[in-house]
């Protein structure tokens, strides 16, 4: 029988840096743009036996990996292969991919006998997840929601919003619910949603080869949050899939049945709020950061200047926590305006000069000054509150509060649509800048209904 999950996308609001380290929270809210997976048997002919998996995104070029798998010895869990010659040989290797699915079968081996059938397993993504520069332009190119990008995968450019967590955490939790008796795991309980985000964690910090605070998958999990790391010691006990033990390891890890849990995660789903008549969007700038380069550069600086470093964190964690106090405060009185905003307003500006601050001292483009140039120029028009560069900053999408009005969206949409960079110069650095479609989300991964995708599959 089918399933089907998805899971939102983020933006970090405010927290961006801070929230690699467990002192320091990140305000972080799910996006309504989602990542959705559908798994299938892989029916085949009568008689013909089959080990594999296959994996496509039918809105990319070639995009298909097949999969064979084993069990290993001294319970070191499953392993995957690629298949040579049976993938798309114009893709490169899918890393998330392939670790998200060797994760799973593990954590699955150890709760039924290994008899994992053969399936085929489909990846969509709404549209905001990319930038639009190769969608193809005919009336072919939107089926319902799922855009035709017209690029190999690797081709595309990201607009930040936290695709590979989504798509992991959709990936365990399909791959989850189709392998697992009904009621192993419920992705919809609070026991399931913990399962699913341990287990997407862990395959999420392999695959990327660090152990990463983890906010994005906590918000594909959860939706939107205030957020607390874990300690990376949780992960760094599991080992290598492959080595002795790490089935059992990785059960143990995921399950968290000891006194006290392993995961010393905090997620407060209930202190974050968009107030009534108020609205996040995104502004994509068609271009993407080398956030892991940018992230060593800061803590780099840090490390160096460790008092002055302190201050700042300091400084800035106390402007996160007034931002998510203010949007509690104005949830609570009724509908936001502009005048009742001003705080509001007061607050962001300054949260965006400490960032100025950190991007000027370690010699990172945090705020880089065509987003600064951009943000102000946005914040000028009626109905919008203010905006910032989210996460790790640099040229992903621009993350603005404005009120929840069709007016506003839509004079906010044309002046992008017409904005125009003023410096030659830095006209390289981003690209056709849109405002993407796409709002907060509370509600975090969920099982979706299979029929939604029979024309895709």
């Amino acid at each position: 029988m089918a399933t089907a999950v998805s899971a939102p996308g983020k933006v970090l609001l405010a927290g961006g840096y801070l929230v690699v380290d467990r002192d320091y929270t990140g305000l972080v809210f799910g996006l309504n743009a989602r990542i959705h997976v559908h798994v299938d048997e892989l029916h085949t002919s009568s008689g013909v036996s089959l080990s594999e998996i296959i994996v496509r995104s039918p809105q990319f070029r070639a995009a298909e990996w097949r999969y064979g798998y084993r069990l290993t010895e001294d319970n070191g869990g499953v392993e995957v292969i690629q298949l040579a010659g049976h993938s798309s040989p114009t893709q490169p290797r899918n890393h998330f991919v392939e670790t998200a699915l060797a994760y799973t079968l593990t954590y699955v081996s150890c709760h039924t006998s290994f008899n994992i059938k053969p399936a085929t397993i489909t990846i969509f993504a709404d549209s905001d997840y990319y930038s639009r520069q190769g969608a193809l332009n005919s009336s072919t190119a939107r089926i319902d929601r799922f855009v035709d990008f017209g690029v190999p995968l690797h081709k595309a450019h990201k607009t930040g919003l936290g695709s590979s967590a989504a798509l992991v955490t959709a990936f365990v939790a399909a791959v989850l619910l189709h392998y697992l008796p009904v009621d192993t795991v419920v992705i919809d309980s609070d026991a399931g949603k913990a399962r699913v985000h341990n287990l997407a964690q862990a395959a999420h910090c392999n695959a990327q080869g660090k152990i990463g605070s983890g906010f994005d998958v906590a918000a594909a999990v959860y939706g939107s949050c205030i957020y607390r790391r874990f300690s990376p010691a949780v992960l760094e006990r599991l080992g290598e899939l492959g080595s002795p033990g790490f089935a059992k390891r990785l059960l143990v890890t995921v399950n968290d049945n000891s006194t006290p849990n392993l995961w010393d995660t905090q997620i407060q789903r209930s202190e974050i709020h968009i107030p009534k008549g108020l609205r996040l969007v995104m502004c994509d700038v068609d271009c993407g950061s080398e956030t892991p380069a940018m992230v060593k550069k800061v803590f780099t600086w840090r490390k160096e200047n460790q008092e002055e470093a302190a201050l700042l964190w300091a400084t800035l964690q106390k402007g996160n926590e007034d931002l998510a106090a203010e949007l509690r405060r104005l949830a609570t009185g009724g509908t936001a305006s502009t005048v009742s905003c001003a705080n509001l307003r007061g607050i962001i500006l300054t949260i965006r000069s400490l960032v100025r601050e950190m991007s000027e001292k370690a010699g990172v483009p945090i705020e880089p000054k065509v987003q600064t140039e951009l943000i102000d120029a946005c914040s000028e028009l009626p109905g919008v509150v203010g905006g910032l560069v989210p996460g790790a900053g640099g040229f992903d999408a621009i993350a603005m509060l404005v009120k929840d009005s069709a007016e506003t969206v839509d004079n906010l949409s044309r002046f992008l649509d017409d904005y125009k960079i003023t410096e030659e110069g830095q006209k390289a650095m981003i690209g056709k800048v849109r405002l993407l479609e796409v709002k907060q989300e509370m509600v975090g991964v969920k099982a979706e209904d299979v029929k939604m995708y029979n024309k895709w599959v």
